[in-house]
């Protein structure tokens, strides 16, 4: 059984300052917001579009070890099956989000990759 990607879910930076990421990726680069979210009062998750590609930025985990590359999958729940068949172990759980779940896994050599899911 292999995972069926998709796409290219997105690119992931985490950021510490929003208005300072917000004046470069928005005012300097002149990229265009797909997606916002306030998780929390101040936390917040922002997708940049690129080409129907999307660069994220989030200040909810800024010290954090970046994943930068996401991949969209068919189903995460099949891929994590297909994961523990090959004993391939997750970092952390899998995590719910309002528009998406998603999970982390390492490869060979400790690259963090993640699989990501979009609902509906």
């Amino acid at each position: 059984m292999s995972i069926q990607v998709k796409e290219l879910a997105f690119v992931f930076y985490p950021i510490t300052d929003v208005a300072r990421a917000r004046k470069f990726y928005e005012g300097v680069l002149g990229l265009k917001v797909g997606l916002q979210l306030e998780f929390t009062p101040g936390q917040w998750w922002i997708e940049y579009d690129i080409a129907g590609q999307a660069l994220a930025v989030s200040n909810s985990m800024p010290a954090a070890k970046a994943t930068n590359l996401m991949l969209e999958v068919v189903s995460l729940d099949a891929a994590v099956t297909a994961l523990r068949a090959a004993g391939i172990p997750l970092i952390g759980e899998v995590t719910e989000f309002p528009p998406c779940r998603m999970c982390r896994l390492a490869d060979p050599d400790g690259n963090e990759i993640g699989l990501h899911q979009r609902k509906g």
